[in-house]
């Protein structure tokens, strides 16, 4: 029986993985100017939900902005080119969601009515997401949805990220529910691999950015996933009455 929602935040409530894209996108061009936006936000999708320092190394391999980050150290006062293409990017991403318009229009609405409805019937809820603390709340402060989590971590509040289950193994201790009570909401491959591992269940949201990556894990009685988010919330109570049913049988 679900006794407890844990949501993700970037890609699941909030649109985020867009913003982080084009921020991620604007640091590559400047640093070379042969670059594109739309050929960085490409390539960006292959590290959705990895931390900050995994999706820069990535995208400084790919291009081979090494060199180029590297010279930029120094203005920085940083000690490799990964922090110091993430000190570009992060300028313009802040910028972003600093804006209520942007982010207004980047709310996922179907996963956060999702959000309010077990939050009005009485669950337990958590958010885990591989945001810094200061992105998460300024995000969840700008929209007013802080409120809506009893417990949030952090990508500070752990010493492994996604897909390790640290993440939610510590979610499930501070909501005081076991492991198999939780359901996970989340959008990328690498969030269900750290739900599963943390022996959750986990209802995908898959976004553009987050599909193709999602349909190529092995699948799953655990999980199940959705392209069309307007199905949502029908689709989490079929999920929901079908573990409650399978745990009365089994006892």
């Amino acid at each position: 029986m679900i006794k407890a929602f844990i949501f993700d935040l970037d890609g699941t409530l909030v649109q985020t993985e867009a913003l982080k894209a084009k921020s991620y996108a604007r640091a590559a061009v400047e640093l070379d100017g042969s670059l594109t936006e739309d050929e960085v936000i490409a390539a960006f999708k292959d590290y959705v939900g990895l931390s900050r320092k995994e999706v820069a190394e990535g995208l400084l391999k790919h291009f081979d902005l090494g060199a180029k980050a590297a010279a930029r150290m120094k203005e920085f006062g940083v000690s490799a080119p990964w922090q110091a293409y993430v000190e570009i990017r992060l300028k313009s991403y802040f910028q972003m969601i600093s804006d209520p318009e942007i982010l207004k229009e980047h709310l996922c609405p179907y996963n956060y009515g999702l959000l309010k409805k077990v939050k009005d019937e009485g669950y337990p809820t958590g958010l885990g997401t591989m945001s810094h603390r200061e992105e998460a709340y300024r995000v969840m402060d700008v929209l007013g949805i802080a409120d809506d989590f009893d417990f949030v971590a952090t990508i500070e509040d752990v010493d492994r990220g996604k897909p390790d289950p640290e993440i939610y193994n510590l979610l499930a201790g501070e909501l005081g529910t076991e492991h198999d009570e939780c359901l996970v909401i989340e959008d990328s491959a690498s969030g269900v691999k750290a739900a599963l591992a943390a022996r959750m269940y986990c209802m995908v949201v898959t976004t553009d950015y987050t599909r193709a990556g999602v349909h190529a894990l092995p699948p799953s009685p655990e999980m199940r996933v959705l392209d069309d988010a307007t199905r949502l919330i029908p689709a989490v109570d079929e999920f929901v009455q079908e573990l409650s049913g399978a745990r009365e049988s089994a006892g």
